[in-house]
């Protein structure tokens, strides 16, 4: 939850990507319910037996958040991120 004396914003999961340019790397994309603004995570995989929890939502800091600037991506965030908002507790794994 956001905490008003605070600079950040909590974001809810929205896309999972596996990075073309690097191998073992997974892409978390988190993003406002309204789909306005994302924050991106980077997650190096580096054994099977590495295990870190994906949760539903992160608090992310305003400094660290990206504009979405493309109409269609932003909808397709906000109806994500709010469906996401919707069904699960920020601290579910996902």
């Amino acid at each position: 939850m956001r905490d008003e004396s605070d600079d950040s914003v909590q974001v809810w999961l929205v896309e999972r990507t596996y990075s073309d340019d690097e191998q073992n790397m997974i892409i978390l994309t988190y993003a406002t319910t309204d789909g306005e603004r994302y924050f991106r995570k980077e997650r190096a995989l580096t054994s099977f037996g590495d295990v870190r929890e994906t949760t539903a939502a992160v608090d992310a800091d305003l400094d660290n958040l990206g504009s979405v600037n493309d109409p269609d991506l932003q909808e397709q965030y906000a109806v994500e991120a709010q469906r996401m908002a919707d069904i699960h507790d920020p601290d579910d794994v996902i």
